[in-house]
């Protein structure tokens, strides 16, 4: 949303932000919310901008690290190979995050709660739906939902896998992406292989 369409658009990017920062040592509260208002000089505007209080600030974020994934695979990923270009999606939108590793451990805490769990998934859907269309997806049928339904299995056990990863410009963690990813794609040429295979019906049926 422009600042056009949105007078708040800046204030509330800049509130959102510093709430994450200060989420990293008093969680995903009202404190952080209130702290990261006086920070940012909108104390007075940080509820009326995040009436929902911590998972609206959780919300926001993740549709602006979304947004910012697709804009930077579209400039970098266009002449990789699918599989590169999903890789590289998985990594941007995890180096999209901010706050921090234990920030985003603590986002993840308050959205595993029960009652934040159909925000949860529309959250993740949203997500793997922005890179699946960065990277030039256009199916409509069954595939559209299976590759989505993959791609969150390999996003969600590759930050999970990232919030504990202590090597250089986590580096581990871009390998086991790697090797995610190519266990996905011999699966997939398995199941193409395992439908070329399967007899027609016609050629199938006893004479």
């Amino acid at each position: 949303m422009t600042t056009e369409s949105d007078p708040d658009a800046e204030l509330r990017d800049r509130l959102a932000e510093a709430v994450a920062r200060e989420a990293a040592f008093s969680g995903w509260t009202s404190l952080a919310i209130r702290h990261a208002g006086e920070r940012v000089g909108a104390a007075a505007d940080a509820w009326r901008l995040f009436p929902g209080g911590p998972v609206d600030v959780l919300a926001h974020l993740s549709r602006q690290a979304d947004q910012r994934t697709v804009e930077a695979l579209e400039k970098e990923g266009g002449e990789l190979r699918i599989r590169d270009r999903i890789a590289l999606g998985v990594k941007l939108r995890i180096q999209n995050t901010v706050g921090g590793k234990e920030s985003v451990r603590r986002g993840l805490a308050l959205l595993a709660m029960p009652f934040n769990g159909p925000l949860a998934l529309k959250l993740l859907y949203r997500t793997v739906d922005a890179i699946w269309y960065a990277v030039g997806d256009t199916s409509t049928d069954f595939n559209f939902y299976s590759k989505r339904a993959i791609l969150s299995g390999v996003f969600s056990s590759t930050l999970l896998y990232w919030l504990n990863d202590r090597s250089e410009g986590d580096q581990a963690t871009w390998d086991f992406l790697g090797r995610r990813i190519d266990d996905v794609m011999r699966f997939e040429k398995l199941k193409a292989d395992v439908r070329s295979w399967r007899p027609s019906r016609a050629a199938a049926r006893p004479s």
